[in-house]
């Protein structure tokens, strides 16, 4: 479960940053995220939608503890993550663009790497690779040097490297970028089958198909304030456009650009 309580991430601008901002601006921290709260529950697919800059990835960061709330509480199956950030990252697969990979090593020594951090036996290890491979047809490139692979096999390591070791908690960050369609249905059913299995999923996504397609709950994040959360069903229900994306568009306007 994830328990986000009243959530705030300030930033302090740099003189060229206030510039930016235009003249209009008064201040010298801006907050990326202003106070959102929100729970992710075992075995639902949680949906945060936002365009970019609206806050997605700040949220995400804070809760994998690489980015410290200015204030209010994130607890991971109830662990703080200020408090106890060892224990939430023990229980969490973390996926975002941001994170690099060793080039030097192959798909497959970068997974058993994350895998022995985490304490996986090498039965298990084997089992869990054969499974998240196979799934992701990553067999062509499992040991060549991740430095001479494509944009789209580099994130498909990223996405085997976050469940190697099969964590309670999924937060994905743009999981599908990059990949083609074939790929992306792959990552769908891996999603929902940690859904089938129990598991707490977080993701974000532009591609508002798989929004449609697995999401339980569903936030709508703008300028770092939440429009909307609650279920897809009862989103679905309040719609006044008729698509999912106009729907989006409407609301976000309506809050002011």
């Amino acid at each position: 479960m994830i328990e986000v309580r009243d959530v705030f991430k300030t930033f302090k601008l740099s003189r060229q940053q206030k510039r930016e901002m235009g003249a209009a601006f008064q201040g010298n921290t801006v907050d990326a995220v202003a106070g959102i709260t929100f729970t992710c529950r075992p075995g639902r697919v949680f949906s945060l939608v936002g365009a970019n800059g609206a806050g997605k990835t700040t949220t995400l960061r804070m809760i994998a503890t690489m980015l410290r709330p200015s204030s209010g509480t994130i607890a991971v199956n109830g662990h703080d993550v200020v408090r106890a950030p060892e224990r939430v990252r023990a229980s969490l697969g973390f996926l975002t663009g941001s994170t690099q990979l060793y080039d030097r090593l192959t798909p497959t020594e970068l997974v058993r790497y994350v895998a022995d951090l985490h304490g996986v036996r090498r039965e298990e290890f084997s089992r869990r690779r054969d499974e998240i491979f196979g799934a992701l047809d990553m067999g062509g490139f499992a040991d060549r040097r991740i430095g001479k692979l494509s944009t789209g096999m580099k994130q498909k390591v990223s996405i085997a490297r976050t469940l190697i070791h099969d964590p309670d908690v999924l937060v994905l960050d743009e999981a599908t970028a990059a990949l083609d369609v074939v790929a992306s249905r792959a990552i769908v059913e891996l999603i929902k089958k940690a859904r089938d299995g129990g598991k707490t999923v977080l993701f974000s996504t532009h591609r508002l198909g798989e929004v449609n397609l697995l999401s339980d709950d569903l936030a709508l994040i703008h300028r770092g304030r939440l429009l909307f959360n609650g279920t897809y069903q009862e989103f679905s229900g309040q719609m006044e456009a008729p698509t999912l994306e106009d729907e989006f568009i409407r609301r976000v306007e309506t809050a002011g650009a």
